[in-house]
């Protein structure tokens, strides 16, 4: 009886330290930040952007790191970004907005970097998008709403130009006529795209002749396995692709952050909320 004793002891043990771990694994997953460095090197880029560095947030769906986001900024400054390219899902759908969180967040960000945004599928799932755009752009924001703007870094420019999320108005302006209006405007210019869904770049984004393409949308695949590019998408299909780093197809060159909080019910595992820094340079 002594001996079934200590096993039992022995086995309750076991158990308490799978729950422990399984726990700080969860929480490394949804909670812990981690700031990754990326290089994308791209043919045409002027030599006045060689080495510029932008911060990609994508997805926060309305997440808190530190209190008021506080871990999340002083993370975003010291990676010491030149520009902050937010890629649509800032708010959630499913989950409580907490009070004045565009405003703030839009403020903090504006203060570290010049930062840019496009919609995602949430801001216009919750409705009031043009309220919210009109919020970010007071506190210093750009938004791109089908629309384009001009980046300066040592004496060269390029061009940004930003989409609204498919779920917008249906009589929305496509991204092939605002492809069209950039090359009407400035020629054959190098032109960034921020459009927030990473599944439309293999079908449509890519073939809009942009010579970088920068979204978020798809949460890293949501569980990261070995030899896989995430387990889930977000419509909930398997193995899904195009969900975190660089990708090329048809001379587009895609960009993925997985992101940072997880919508509703959702969660990450071995997936950390990214701060993805990406750094230009002339290929």
């Amino acid at each position: 009886m002594k001996g079934k004793g200590k096993r039992r002891r022995r086995g309750h043990k076991v158990l308490l330290l799978l729950v422990l771990i399984a726990a700080a694994l969860f929480w490394q997953s949804n909670f812990s930040l981690q700031t990754e460095e990326f290089q994308a090197s791209l043919e045409g880029l002027p030599e006045g952007f060689d080495g510029c560095r932008i911060v990609v947030l994508g997805d926060l769906h309305s997440a808190d790191f530190g209190g008021e986001n506080k871990d999340l900024l002083e993370a975003v400054e010291r990676a010491g970004p030149e520009y902050i390219f937010l890629v649509g899902d800032l708010l959630d759908a499913f989950r409580e907005i907490p009070e004045s969180y565009a405003e703030r967040t839009a403020r903090d960000l504006a203060a570290i970097a010049p930062t840019c945004y496009v919609t995602g599928n949430h801001e216009w799932a919750i409705g009031g998008v043009p309220e919210l755009k009109e919020t970010l752009a007071e506190q210093g924001v750009t938004v791109l709403s089908n629309t384009f703007t001009i980046l300066q870094r040592g004496g060269d420019s390029i061009l940004l130009a930003g989409i609204d999320d498919p779920n917008g108005y249906a009589d929305q302006k496509p991204p092939e006529t605002v492809a069209a209006e950039v090359y009407a405007a400035y020629g054959d210019p190098f032109w960034i795209l921020l459009a927030h869904r990473n599944d439309h770049f293999p079908t449509q984004y890519c073939k809009l002749g942009a010579d970088l393409v920068v979204s978020g949308h798809g949460h890293g695949g949501l569980v990261r396995l070995p030899f896989t590019d995430g387990l889930v998408s977000t419509d909930r299909t398997f193995f899904p692709s195009y969900t975190a780093g660089l990708y090329q197809k048809n001379g587009s060159t895609l960009f993925v952050t997985r992101g940072l909080g997880n919508s509703g019910r959702t969660f990450r595992l071995f997936n950390r909320p990214q701060i993805a820094v990406l750094t230009l340079r002339t290929a």
